[in-house]
């Protein structure tokens, strides 16, 4: 007889994910059909709740490891396939966390209504728990519950918990403490990460997911259930102080962010206070993303990505018959436009503004999938609440007023859309503390309910206040959206309200063949989308058709490919770069603009000429975001050296010169290491 043929992984988990979801369904119709729990009935079901979770979160961990390489068969479908089992385990999580919230909190008018047999009843069992697990607290917490019951307090809202288990901060701001510690809150932030006090006076953030309503009987439950249970599992529940806003976990890749900007939110609040700024704005989740290294900028997602086997590229592949790299198409390619933004509401005097400015990025909902990408709003005296955006930047105009914007993308997910954030850069006039606000955000999803992508026109989006995890939350509470009165006045209240028009444009053939060249998942300016493209030819030639040996992972002689992606950090220098190639494409002939491999070996030049002197010159600050005097230093110096560049017929007399200084060399300069900079695929 033939033996069994193991099942897949996958499979296999979707399996266990099925048996899971009866033992949970189980477990759900057993509570509702018990009515009235008995607390042993109560308990016995909360440690259930635990022990699925448990096992659910196992399944989870599981899923994410697991990849199409671990497969014995090719599997249809694949992705799909795991993100809808991943939706199935969090569904389960969801109705486990509120199982166990709804068993484990204990209405106080009942608890004083009981009769002393079931007091009695209920101590008697307690007692038979505790000899089950040791037995040596049993006179002790007897002696307490007595004392606890004959001071048990009313209060209308509880503002102390207790600690279910223990936690140690995790970062700077966090408060640490120990499981059955006493802690007072002070603030309930809508994110579940609230602001506590313990019994020495220590302040700091705290996850909700660690505490219960300080009740006395509840705590010896909670004691004694975690004894019986012998770990901490610790349980998500809902924040019924927050709108009902879920608490969420600290699982993406960018939470950190998340609590620096909550960790700031009392400056916002305290500048509120004063009236320098509307209740709805927040501290830029975005910038301070940007704030955390390379992992959301656009030159990251500019370099190759590998396989799963980390032995190959994913997206840069060789085209022999073309002799060039091959198109990509992706599931999301498109150009957006920022048209304007609406009736912003004003900060007050004490701040002073910056940059008004428009972060975004591709987003699912609860975390970013691509680069930040950041453009410049500019705005008239005499309409200070209306933003307006150039819908093409020509010329010399800065890149970083480029209204039309590249989008692609090519994440499965349903939730797919643009995170947009509007922002202010300020400084406070009586400390000279600077920040970055967000004025209101908000999210237009690509892909309707059925999977069908959006229409390209232009859309109206009403701006949201606090955060993208925050909801209900209005950037001015002055003006609300729900006016009451006729319809007249209500269409007077949405014409007042803070809101951004955009418009989704799809491609022609033209600009689709010149955005497949770029990485599947982008967003950028389309004045500077050509010069990205010269890069991954050349990206290309080197590593797929010049290198010798394609095993090798040696260092590449290459000043292009070393600094290239420096530029789209330093859009100034970009800039140069984009006028000189402009000045030289205007001299070349229509036959040799034909000739790709003519086009490449001018741009090298031009670069060498024009990017590579700037970069390195003490005559040019470093680039600093929002500061008008290092950028008009900046722009003074590049526009200085341009124009000896044109009158000397290239840098070399400027870079000659005992007046242009430039930095030590550093082989970082000339040396590109593609093992180094490559991005490690998320598959």
């Amino acid at each position: 007889m033939l033996a069994r043929r193991p099942r897949d992984p996958l499979q296999a988990l979707r399996r266990r994910g099925q048996d899971l979801k009866l033992q949970v369904d189980s477990l759900v119709t057993e509570s509702q059909l018990t009515g009235a729990l008995e607390p042993s009935k109560r308990r016995d079901i909360y440690q259930r709740c635990i022990q699925l979770k448990q096992a659910v979160d196992e399944n989870k961990n599981a899923l994410q490891k697991l990849s199409k390489a671990d497969e014995s068969a090719p599997v249809g479908n694949y992705e799909k396939r795991k993100e809808e089992e991943y939706s199935l385990l969090e569904k389960l999580t969801c109705q486990l966390q509120e199982l166990a919230v709804g068993v484990s909190k204990k209405d106080t008018l009942k608890d004083e209504t009981h009769s002393d047999k079931e007091d009695e009843d209920l101590t008697e069992e307690d007692e038979e728990e505790t000899e089950d697990t040791g037995g040596e607290e049993e006179e002790s917490e007897g002696d307490e519950e007595e004392k606890q019951e004959q001071d048990s307090p009313k209060q209308a809202e509880i503002v102390t918990y207790f600690a279910l288990g223990d936690f140690a901060a995790q970062q700077a701001g966090d408060l640490t403490f120990k499981k059955g510690d006493i802690l007072h809150i002070i603030d309930k932030k809508p994110d579940g990460w609230w602001l506590a006090k313990d019994a020495e006076g220590n302040e700091g953030l705290i996850p909700r997911t660690y505490l219960e309503p300080y009740n006395k009987k509840d705590k010896q439950e909670s004691s004694e259930e975690g004894s019986k249970e012998g770990s901490e599992e610790d349980v998500e529940v809902v924040d019924e102080t927050a709108n009902g806003a879920e608490v969420k976990q600290r699982t993406d890749s960018h939470w950190s962010a998340v609590r620096k900007a909550l960790s700031e939110i009392n400056t916002t609040e305290t500048l509120a206070t004063m009236g320098a700024i509307p209740a709805g704005f927040r501290p830029s989740l975005l910038a301070q993303l940007l704030d955390e290294g390379n992992r959301f900028q656009a030159s990251y997602f500019l370099q190759p990505e590998l396989t799963t086997s980390q032995l190959a590229f994913r997206d840069l592949l060789w085209d022999a018959k073309a002799g060039t790299i091959m198109s990509r198409l992706s599931r999301v390619s498109l150009i957006l436009t920022l048209w304007s933004c609406k009736m912003i509401p004003l900060p007050g005097t004490s701040i002073q503004v910056l940059s008004r400015h428009v972060r975004l990025c591709l987003f699912d909902g609860s975390k970013v999938l691509s680069n930040i990408h950041t453009v410049r709003a500019v705005w008239q005296p005499k309409k200070p609440k209306t933003w307006t955006f150039s819908p093409q930047v020509t010329g010399i105009m800065p890149c970083l007023l480029d209204g039309d914007c590249f989008i692609r993308s090519n994440s499965s997910t349903p939730d797919l859309g643009i995170l947009f954030e509007l922002g202010i850069s300020y400084i406070r006039n009586s400390t000279g503390e600077r920040g970055e606000l967000s004025c209101g955000w908000v999210f237009l999803k690509l892909f309707d309910a059925s999977g069908v992508p959006i229409p390209a026109k232009t859309y109206e989006l009403f701006l949201n206040g606090g955060t993208p995890y925050e909801k209900g939350v209005e950037v001015d509470p002055s003006m609300s959206r729900r006016a009451q009165g006729s319809v007249f006045r209500q269409m007077i209240s949405m014409r007042r309200q803070p809101q951004l028009l955009v418009k989704l444009r799809s491609l022609n053939r033209r600009s689709r063949a010149m955005l497949s060249l770029l990485p599947e998942t982008l967003v950028g300016s389309m004045c500077s989308a050509h010069l990205l493209i010269f890069y991954r030819q050349i990206l290309g030639d080197v590593l797929l058709r010049d290198r010798t040996n394609l095993q090798s992972a040696d260092l590449i002689s290459h000043p292009v490919l070393a600094t290239f992606p420096m530029l789209l950090e330093q859009p100034d220098v970009m800039d140069a770069l984009r006028s000189s190639w402009a000045e030289k494409e205007s001299t070349l002939k229509r036959s040799e603009k034909r000739d790709q491999e003519l086009l490449k070996a001018e741009f090298r030049l031009v670069y060498h000429d024009c990017v590579l002197p700037l970069l390195h010159s003490t005559l040019l600050p470093p680039f600093k975001w929002a500061e008008e005097e290092t950028e008009a230093a900046r722009w003074k110096a590049i526009a200085d050296f341009l124009k000896q560049s044109r009158e000397n017929e290239g840098s070399l007399k400027a870079l000659l010169s005992p007046d242009g200084v430039h930095e030590p060399f550093d082989l970082s300069e000339q040396t590109y290491d593609f093992l180094g900079e490559m991005r490690k695929s998320s598959a």
